[in-house]
């Protein structure tokens, strides 16, 4: 969804020489380039076209499962899967990489069924499972997504009715753990119901998928409009849609709340899909889309109140993607935190400005916000990388309860019970 398909030429190098070729009179480009690969081809079989080689100077080129591979003779050699080359019991290299000759280049090829083998000048043989290649393959990664998603507006997600997940079923089966996860990673949020309203039941419920990670905030914390920390969070006052930490070197992963109590009006919480109003830059601006991936800011956080003393500073572009793929995979925005704006030069500060416009008009659509009235024993996880947050102004007393978690551990859990995290 976030792959932007770019069109590339196949060029075909002459037999002779190292040149390129020209178009023979008569005859069609297309057909003579076929004519002229075959020759060069290597098949599995007579006429077979599921599997195809041939050597170039530096590398091999493979043709397997409708998908046309180059492989680096120095990353074949390198990603050996041997007894003597890679460890199976730790899953690490043994191979020392800088011991390997980057001019190396086999001295055998052979290619079967289902396996690629080839014999380095020294005699050692390495093979590769034709599929594992595939997987492996920049070719192949750039077909394939890091973590599937569920973009959503308002709407999407009312009409998918996503289920809560029981507390007890949370914290004692597999299965219902596996369904809070596999909501979490669709839609970049999930709920879990029947929580004891207390934020000691509410750290058991995050450890039960990460490691909590402690911040300047804290461990767990509470949070009320008591302005004992200087953010605009500890007020009563509504908070615009942003994602939190975005001053941090690398923000925070998850975050969770939890309602304790509420005792008067207003408050609801603002959920935003960042990364559906993204694919909708992509879609209209893809130049505008391109700046904000590009275009690295600074975000700050200065607090001098009571006794919390910090100065925190994060550097990075709203919009971060997987430069293989081009897969977006955290948004940073937060208009309160957004530090003085001189890492631009002059002449892109304005392209700039008109992009960021163009996104937040994205993220304030009406029709893109998800309106939830947080309660006790209602506990809500959030995708802080992907879904940006706010709330609606409230009165009387209202204290929640949350922490953050770090990333990692949660998508370890998520793989841990087979999930593509």
């Amino acid at each position: 969804m976030w792959r932007r398909r770019l069109a590339g030429l196949l060029q075909v190098p002459c037999q002779r020489g190292g040149g390129t070729c020209r178009r023979s009179p008569g005859l069609p480009w297309d057909r003579r380039t076929v004519l002229a690969a075959a020759a060069r081809w290597h098949h599995t079989a007579p006429e077979s076209l599921k599997c195809a080689w041939q050597l170039h100077g530096d590398h091999l080129e493979l043709r397997y499962a409708n998908t046309l591979m180059r492989f680096n003779f120095v990353w074949l050699r390198d990603h050996c899967r041997s007894a003597s080359c890679y460890n199976a019991k730790t899953n690490q290299r043994s191979l020392d990489t800088a011991s390997v000759d980057l001019g190396i280049k086999p001295k055998a090829v052979r290619v079967d069924e289902a396996t690629l083998f080839l014999t380095w000048p020294d005699g050692h043989v390495t093979r590769y499972g034709l599929e594992w290649l595939v997987k492996n393959s920049y070719e192949g990664q750039k077909q394939q997504v890091m973590h599937p998603r569920m973009l959503w507006n308002a709407d999407i997600y009312r009409q998918a009715q996503v289920p809560s997940v029981d507390c007890r079923s949370f914290l004692e089966t597999d299965e219902g753990l596996k369904e809070f996860l596999q909501n979490f990673l669709l839609y970049g949020i999930a709920f879990v119901e029947n929580v004891t309203p207390t934020k000691e039941d509410t750290e058991i419920l995050a450890e039960r998928i990460s490691l909590i990670r402690e911040t300047i905030y804290g461990r767990m914390w509470y949070f009320t409009s008591d302005f004992s920390r200087g953010d605009t969070a500890y007020t009563k006052l509504a908070l615009d849609r942003h994602t939190d930490t975005t001053y941090f070197q690398e923000p925070c992963g998850i975050q969770v709340f939890h309602c304790l109590k509420h005792e008067g009006t207003g408050g609801r919480t603002l959920l935003v899909d960042g990364f559906y109003a993204a694919e909708q830059v992509l879609r209209r601006a893809p130049e505008q889309f391109e700046l904000l991936s590009k275009v690295p800011l600074k975000h700050e956080y200065v607090e001098n109140v009571g006794g919390c003393h910090n100065h925190m500073i994060g550097v990075g572009p709203v919009l971060n993607v997987y430069p293989w793929n081009n897969e977006l995979y955290l948004i940073r925005y937060n208009n309160y935190d957004r530090a003085v704006i001189n890492t631009v030069p002059y002449d892109v500060v304005h392209r700039w400005y008109a992009a960021h416009r163009t996104l937040t008009a994205e993220l304030r659509r009406p029709e893109n916000e998800l309106w939830v009235k947080l309660k006790p024993g209602k506990a809500l996880f959030v995708d802080n990388w992907r879904i940006l947050h706010g709330r609606e102004a409230f009165t009387g007393y209202r204290q929640l309860c949350g922490c953050y978690l770090t990333r990692d551990d949660v998508l370890n859990t998520a793989r841990l019970l087979g999930l593509q995290a």
